[in-house]
């Protein structure tokens, strides 16, 4: 049965990367990193749709790049808001929503059915990474204090949620005028449980030039192996 929908968040216009064109359309191994992303979800037997929110002003771009089968649509002035963008383009008969970053582009098949499996047992999971470093809160460039690591998760994406669920929680959110850092973080505000599965340290999001070197480097690596 074809009963996932995934949501590709895109509007962002990659401010950190000082570049004019938008992160999610620079280019890492010969294709746009937005064009790697998706070719992900492409292929996936219970893909039943792929919503993709980008810029007003790229929304032709992207349509023009992804090609058919992927519907593109005008993001919002934040992630959230793309996010409920995408999930108002999606299919209504769709079971699961799978929300991913655009500018993940090295996630592979075995995270993205495990987080869906977890989604489907549960209701509602995402992928994420224990702390590894020391994490302390500064202020002013000075430390406050150090803080206890036990326990403390980095979260990935892809995030997988009942459709259901989803939509109450981004509804309940725009009422509540709250603005969540992910997903997740909505869907805990309804008291939904939400399962954790282990993210991958290659499912890197690309946020500087930095990251985008590192990425360009990595990718090459691969077409060579």
């Amino acid at each position: 049965m074809r009963d996932v929908a995934v949501l590709i968040p895109a509007g962002g216009i990659g401010a950190r990367l000082g570049r004019r064109t938008p992160k999610q359309f620079l280019r890492v191994g010969g294709e746009a990193i937005l064009t790697a992303t998706v070719r992900h979800f492409r292929r996936h037997p219970r893909l039943a749709a792929i919503v993709v929110a980008v810029p007003e002003a790229h929304v032709p771009r992207a349509r023009r790049l992804l090609g058919p089968g992927v519907s593109v649509v005008t993001g919002g002035a934040t992630r959230q808001e793309s996010v409920r963008l995408a999930l108002d383009g999606a299919p209504h008969g769709v079971r699961i929503v799978l929300v991913h970053d655009a500018v993940r582009p090295f996630i592979t098949r075995g995270l993205v059915d495990a987080v869906l499996a977890a989604a489907r047992a549960e209701g509602a999971a995402i992928c994420a990474l224990p702390v590894a470093e020391t994490v302390k809160r500064v202020r002013e460039g000075v430390v406050e204090a150090t803080i206890d690591r036990a326990g403390l998760w980095a979260v990935q994406t892809p995030q997988a949620f009942r459709a259901e669920i989803l939509r109450e929680a981004h509804d309940k959110a725009r009422r509540d005028g709250v603005v969540g850092t992910d997903d997740a973080m909505l869907v805990e505000r309804l008291g939904q449980r939400v399962r954790v599965v282990p993210g991958l340290a290659a499912n890197v999001k690309i946020t500087t030039l930095d990251d985008l070197r590192r990425a360009r480097v990595k990718r090459s690596a691969r077409e060579r192996a």
